[in-house]
Parts: C-alpha cells; structure tokens; sequence
C-alpha cells in the first residue's frame, strides 16, 4: 500500500472538505435545535453536489457516476464525517447494492437514483431481527403471479425521504444440520404502492434530523419485475454489494474524530488555568497524544482495508476491524474533548456534546462491536479448524 495520496486524491479531499465547511457547517446548529433539515436547504446541497460532480461518486462512469475506487470513495466519506448526518445525506450516495438492477430496473432505479432524481433507502432491521438477519420475520408470499409482503422494518435511515426502499424480506425456509434456515429476496418497493406505510420512527439522541423510519407492509403486492437479483438470493446479493458500509462507518468516525480533535487541541492551547495553557499539563497533554495516535491508527486501518477491495484482495476481517477499532476511537476522542472541556463541554454552546452524542450508535449500526469481533476471530480461528 502506498501511503501518500495523489494529487488527485488530494484534491477529492480538499474539495469535500470545503464543501463541508462552507454548505453543511452554516446548517448545524439549525438542524440541532430544530430536528429537521429545511426543504430548501437540502433540495440546495443536493443540487450543488450535483454540479459539483459528487453525485452518486460511488458508482461506475458507465451508469453515470464520477467512477471512484474504494478508496477514494473512502477519502470522500471521511470527509462527510466532519459534518451533519442529517445535512450530508444530501450529498447523495445511493446504495451500491443498486449495481445489481437489471433490464427495466436500470431505467426505474439505478439510472434515477444516480443522477438524483430519485432517492433510496434500505431496509433490513426488525423489532425483532437486528444482528440477526435471517430471525426477519417480514415475509413474502407468492400470490398467482404476484407477491405479498406483510411484516414490519425499524430505523430505517432516510426512508423520509426516499422514493423507493431496498427491501431485505424471508421468501421461505430449509431444513438444516442446525436448524430451519430462513431464504431472503431482495425487492424494490416504491413509494406510495398499495400496503406500504411510511412513518416517523423513534427519537434518537444520535444524529438529529437524520431520522429513521418505520416501515408497514400489510398485503404489499409487488411483481416478479421487482425482485433484486434472484428470487431466494438477497443473501448473495447482501454479501457482493453490502460488505462496504462498515469501511463508511469507520472512515465517518474518522473524519468526526479529527473534527473533535481540532476542538480539543486548540482549546487546550488557549484555556489557562493556574496562570498558563491547560495544554502544558500533563493530564491534559498527554490525552491530546493519545488522542491523534488513536485517530492515525484508525484512519490507516481504514484505508487500508478500502485498499484491499480495490486490490481484489480478501478484506472481510479488515473491514471489521476498521469498523470496531475507528468507531470505539471515536467515543474516547469525543469523550476525552469534553473532559478537556470541563463542563462547558456539556453546554449546546458548542458542538462538542453533540460530537460525543453523536459517537454512541457508530458501535451499533452496520455491525454492533460484537458482531466485528465474531467477523475478526472467525476469520482467524477458522482456517485452524477451531
């Protein structure tokens, strides 16, 4: 792996950066005491990446997209991380699983979804199936030529504003050595189909205004022409296009870390107590130290593991650890700055309860810590027959 960037990707990281400071920034402190990201602000940032070129950057030129390796991609997402949730959803990555659309469902959902013109989420948790992908009991059946979805999905991010859901549901079950074993299908759901219900979710203390949803499936008839990849295969599709999302959890928690970081140290330089900077005693100086090894260490483990995809190699076991490592950094660089803070850390003042607010779900979404380790400590013990 080398190192140092290139100049091109020196310029993806400064360009996003900016973007960040000068059209997300000025937006923060609104949607925090709000809850909500206005219509016109978010229709602007939408537009402006679009102009920009950013657009849909993780998706290949021949559909449309600004064609980034994993990577590059991952450098762009670290850049977003500085930033509102809420607002840089609006930067616009659709969901790479879309690369799976085929015939008609290219014109219907790819295509659009790349050029912004509409938007996706996805949908996979339960009430009753997080971690545990195949305990869904959302379900299809067939009905004459059709299928019927009934059953229900939670924190669905972004399904506010989504014209059409990826939809993760159980089409039937083996029998196995261990058990029953639940077949998944992939479909796409519009917006507004008869039987299909979108409504507000739970409130969370993470990442105000980027809300998540609950979706109502009672006798949701869909067609063949929906399914995602092949009828039982939402596994396979799952496992091709999906592996990622943890390298954008990490590389986010990077990106917020510095952000806090930056906070931290500059106030450590400039608040005096006892007749000098707090940053010239050892307890404070000493977390600062701590602090920036951890974010360094995060950043390489995660670009590394973007690396590896791009290099065709194996990155199943770096990816989780990318993951685990950058999203439990980023709860004690949050932490450490407000206690370098003192109790002006707490105060909406300034972001920096929001920063530690923010940092708790990055250990729970796309992959809990535990699930990481299982994925690291499989991958190592298996080949030795243990």
């Amino acid at each position: 792996m080398n190192f140092g960037l290139t100049d091109e990707q020196e310029m993806i990281v400064s360009t996003v950066r900016s973007f960040v400071e000068n059209e997300i920034y000025p937006h923060e402190a609104e949607v925090e005491r709000s809850g909500e990201v206005p219509p016109e602000v978010a229709k602007a940032i939408k537009q402006k990446t679009i102009d920009l070129g950013f657009y849909a950057c993780n998706f290949p030129e021949e559909v449309g997209g600004a064609g980034l390796n994993h990577l590059e991609f991952a450098l762009v997402e670290r850049e977003l991380g500085r930033g509102s949730m809420a607002l840089n959803h609006f930067f616009g990555r659709p969901q790479n699983i879309l690369m799976a659309c085929e015939g008609e469902q290219r014109e219907r959902y790819l295509l659009p979804a790349v050029r912004g013109e509409r938007m996706d989420a996805l949908a996979m948790t339960e009430p009753g199936a997080g971690s545990d992908v195949r305990g869904m009991t959302c379900s299809a059946r067939r009905d004459g030529g059709d299928w019927v979805l009934n059953g229900t999905k939670h924190f669905i991010s972004g399904a506010d504003h989504a014209d059409f859901i990826i939809v993760f549901v159980a089409t039937g079950e083996d029998d196995t050595p261990r058990g029953p074993k639940k077949r998944i299908t992939t479909f796409l759901v519009d917006r507004g189909t008869p039987g299909f219900t979108i409504r507000d979710g739970y409130k969370s203390v993470s990442h105000r205004g980027y809300k998540n949803c609950i979706l109502d499936f009672d006798d949701c008839r869909l067609s063949d022409a929906q399914v995602l990849g092949e009828v039982d295969g939402g596994f396979a599709v799952m496992n091709e296009w999906l592996y990622a999302t943890r390298i954008t959890v990490a590389t986010m928690s990077v990106g917020r870390a510095r952000r806090c970081f930056d906070y931290a140290l500059n106030y450590a330089a400039e608040r005096k107590q006892f007749g000098q900077q707090i940053g010239k005693f050892q307890g404070v100086s000493f977390q600062i130290a701590d602090m920036i090894t951890e974010i360094d260490a995060a950043d390489l483990l995660t670009l590394n593991a973007a690396w590896r995809l791009d290099q065709g190699l194996p990155a199943n076991r770096e990816i989780a650890s990318a993951k685990v490592y950058a999203s439990e950094m980023l709860a004690r660089v949050t932490d450490a700055t407000l206690q370098i803070y003192g109790g002006m850390g707490l105060m909406d003042d300034f972001p920096i309860e929001r920063f530690w607010r923010d940092a708790r779900v990055e250990r729970i979404w796309d992959g809990t810590s535990e699930i990481q380790r299982h994925i690291i400590s499989r991958d190592l013990l298996r080949p030795l027959g243990a």
